[in-house]
């Protein structure tokens, strides 16, 4: 995307292409338009890579370099992260390892059979990281050949969050955990042997994130991960600062507890210009942050960033002077399906956690007993920072994903009228096809034996599509891989115009029910099926409609080799309407 623009890549995957690479290039062009056209003005970029945020796509070269690096599983991974990062002198030397959680697998219960897969999955997650790293590199590498390099501030961030847990126990489809879809690995292990087995991870065919073992390892020494709040290997991550005309390299790490909030403070300090009171005549928010740019100088200055508020779905702490309070919440990350109880879940009951972070960098001695007084006041304090920050209800971030995935997102519309060269609609503005009854007729003119896309939406991870294969009308309902469902006309459609209805309704009226889908050629039936489990949410984060071709990843492996796919009539129309506007 550009703006709010779809951009359509130069080139495929199987030609070269990743977004890591493409976004490097289109930075490094727009510099060397910025040096042609206006060298003597300043520049800010923000340059933010896809990696290493799931899926986790990267070529099989860069997968391979790693191949026998985690071997011997996550807990010794785990430990061998904890001593290098002291001995690079990145943790205090006293710094503790906490515990791996009891509800998290460790590497020895694990099956012999299933090591391979998670070992694997890994494996890709490394070599995508260094990926990334290498185009950030090379993107300083043309700053610095532009003459830009002495006078350029440059804060490079690892990272959005912590490591992620939600590829949960290792999957090949991301968005099984954002569904709440449980599974097995064995499930998923069968599914891949089907593209191509362990050399299938990493490329379009699936959109595999690690388990969620992996990134507890990856978050050494601290006790979180993505999704929690309350503990900072959920939110803690590395920053460097870099501007050679100015800083003098300096491998002193600052330990001064700052936020990311405080970067753009930071920024206007050191150019020396202030937040605008209004953009085009519209007041701006205050400034919540703190400028960090005096332990550039100073790295044993003393901390100014008194207080700051974490909180996702129920999960959440705060920080004051050098204390910080958390509440786990009522999810974890790892654990497959809706938290249990969560339908009776109130914040109010949750346990709290107290920790001295001045002397227990990694949160790993709970303090609530010996200081109650302390945690009352921190509690107080957190409560006050979520109502200025607008962060109430608590917990309100689960409503969607746990109780009501119909409640997503979505378009105000019941009805659409489409062209046949409608493509890139991503998701979260397109019709749910996938999980509300609706009717999609689509007005045509057939060539003999037609082939190509009429539909399809979402991608290789999990959607749906209606496509042509040698004039048999076929739709398929991709569950994230792990279940396909195919329904096809009995004999090949005539050549001629014609109007297709491809209908669904829920055989049970329930998140993730079962699904009828009846297609029909003008009026007739033709075919019909059920998909057996629905998915509740979305199909994908990144995906599209696409009509009259397939963009994107693959739904149906029929075409994965063929795309886009387009189709060779000509689509006149389509229409879609929910058949209960009202409800589901």
């Amino acid at each position: 995307m550009r703006n709010t623009t779809s951009v359509l890549p130069p080139k495929t995957p199987e030609e070269g292409y990743h977004l890591s690479e493409d976004i490097a290039d289109d930075a490094m062009a727009w510099l060397r338009n910025h040096k042609a056209l206006k060298p003597d003005q300043p520049f800010f970029m923000y340059w933010a890579t896809g990696a290493l945020h799931g899926p986790h796509h990267i070529m099989k070269e860069w997968a391979d370099r790693y191949a026998g690096a985690f071997d011997d599983g996550w807990d010794a991974y785990r430990e061998r992260a904890h001593e290098g990062a002291k001995a690079a002198g990145w943790i205090p030397a006293d710094a503790e390892l906490t515990p791996r959680p009891e509800s998290l697998a460790a590497w020895d219960d694990i099956p012999e059979h299933q090591k391979p897969f998670q070992r694997r999955l890994m494996e890709v997650a490394a070599g995508f990281g260094e990926h990334a790293d290498v185009q950030a590199g090379r993107l300083i590498d043309e700053l610095e050949r532009l003459g830009y390099g002495d006078d350029t501030i440059i804060i490079y961030i690892w990272g959005d969050n912590g490591s992620s847990g939600e590829g949960q126990n290792g999957t090949i489809s991301e968005l099984l955990a954002q569904n709440m879809i449980p599974s097995t690995v064995d499930q998923h292990i069968a599914a891949l042997e089907e593209l191509g087995g362990l050399d299938a991870l990493g490329t379009p065919a699936t959109d595999n994130q690690y388990h969620a073992a992996w990134a507890w390892a990856g978050s050494s020494p601290y006790q979180g991960m993505k999704l929690l709040a309350s503990h900072l290997g959920g939110t803690r991550n590395p920053m460097f600062v870099q501007w050679p005309g100015r800083i003098a390299p300096d491998r002193e790490p600052r330990t001064q507890f700052h936020h990311v909030v405080d970067i753009v403070p930071t920024i206007y300090e050191i150019i020396g210009i202030s937040h605008p009171d209004s953009v085009n005549g519209i007041p701006q928010d205050p400034i919540d942050g703190v400028s960090l740019a005096y332990s550039i100088d100073h790295a044993d200055a003393a901390g100014r960033r008194r207080t700051q508020y974490f909180e996702i779905m129920g999960s959440r702490a705060v920080y004051s002077d050098g204390w910080m309070a958390s509440a786990l919440g009522p999810r974890l990350p790892w654990v497959p399906g809706a938290p249990p109880g969560i339908a009776t879940w109130t914040p109010d009951q949750d346990p709290w956690e107290l920790y001295d972070l001045d002397h227990d960098w990694s949160q790993a001695r709970d303090l609530a007993a010996e200081h109650p007084e302390k945690l009352a006041e921190l509690k107080e304090l957190f409560a006050i920072e979520a109502a200025r920050n607008d962060a109430l209800p608590i917990g309100g971030g689960l409503w969607v994903p746990a109780l009501h995935p119909e409640d997503r997102i979505s378009p105000p519309y019941t009805e659409w009228e489409l062209s046949g060269d409608t493509v890139r609609v991503p998701e979260f503005c397109a019709p749910a096809l996938g999980n509300r009854p609706n009717a999609v007729t689509i007005r045509l003119r057939l060539a003999e034996r037609a082939n190509g896309v009429l539909y399809k939406l979402g991608g290789a991870g999990g959607g749906l599509t209606c496509f042509f294969a040698d004039g048999v009308l076929t739709y398929e309902y991709n569950l994230f891989l792990i279940q396909r469902t195919t329904i096809r006309s009995a004999q090949p459609i005539p050549a001629g115009e014609v109007a297709i209805e491809i209908e669904t309704t829920y055989v049970e009226p329930r998140p993730g029910g079962p699904l009828r889908v009846t297609l029909r050629v003008d009026d007739t039936e033709v075919g019909s099926g059920t998909v057996p489990v629905s998915a509740p949410l979305l199909f994908s984060a990144n995906d599209c409609l696409d009509i009259g071709r397939a963009y994107g990843g693959a739904v149906s492996r029929h075409y994965a080799d063929r795309m886009p796919f387009a189709f060779d009539g000509l689509i006149d129309t389509v229409h879609i309407a929910y058949a209960n506007p009202g409800g589901r």
